[in-house]
């Protein structure tokens, strides 16, 4: 049993920080990856070139590196940005009124909040993992059904809902739990960031008690916890589609 020095409500706090994080981020992913997936999957080579350059770069950079990139690199960008809107604004503006101090309106820094910034980052990392895997199910969906369902005159919308998507997600399935459970994971990077998840509290916790084996061990647990109800009910959702598919 361990003893967690009082921290242990903390720790509880930050771990549903941290699935609230993991939640978010997949909805991101998920929609990051329908979108990729299409695009490769496109006739305009445009499109597809974009989505593999996306998905390159992203499956090629580490998950540590990308986050602190796009954090603080994206924060650096996005107040410069600012900058020069504001300077732009305001030249333009006081032109009409130059009595009046338009400037004293205008935001000159925006902080990131952690909380978005891992949501996004974690996204828009595994959006790329979700549209391969996205890809590949959908290719793996019979052409000659979704030619049937044209032929009944089905437009594209209705042939995706009622042939594509149920068909897709049997096959994406493996793929798509492999992603979440790394995913979930991952949610550990945004410690770094300064967002105060289980991981964070945990370091601060291990650092004031001089005791890191305990809050760390306590940490792992709660995450094989997470992980184990997470492989459990990805197992019920394929053998569900099994029997559908059957």
């Amino acid at each position: 049993m361990f003893e967690l020095q009082g921290f242990g409500w903390a720790i509880l706090k930050g771990a549903g920080l941290t699935i609230e994080v993991a939640l978010l981020s997949l909805l991101v992913a998920v929609v990051l990856g329908l979108v990729g997936a299409m695009a490769k999957l496109s006739s305009s080579k445009l499109l597809r070139a974009g989505a593999t350059v996306y998905t390159t770069i992203i499956r090629g950079i580490p998950d540590l590196v990308l986050m602190m990139l796009i954090f603080f690199g994206g924060q650096i960008f996005l107040n410069n940005s600012l900058y020069h809107v504001n300077e732009w604004l305001n030249t333009v503006i006081t032109s009409f009124n130059p009595q009046h101090e338009w400037a004293a309106y205008l935001p000159d820094y925006i902080d990131v909040s952690p909380f978005i910034a891992g949501i996004l980052t974690i996204g828009f990392i595994f959006g790329a993992y979700m549209a391969e895997t996205f890809r590949g199910a959908i290719m793996a969906v019979d052409q000659g059904e979704l030619e049937a369902a044209k032929a009944y005159g089905m437009g594209p919308w209705l042939s995706f809902k009622r042939v594509l998507f149920p068909q897709m997600v049997r096959h994406a399935l493996p793929g798509f739990g492999n992603n979440w459970l790394v995913l979930l994971k991952t949610t550990a990077l945004v410690s770094i960031i300064g967002l105060e998840d289980m991981v964070r509290i945990g370091a601060l916790a291990a650092g004031s008690t001089k005791m890191p084996f305990t809050f760390y061990m306590a940490i792992s647990v709660i995450f094989l916890i997470f992980t184990s109800l997470s492989t459990g009910a990805l197992t019920l959702l394929e053998r569900r589609y099994a029997i559908k598919a059957r």
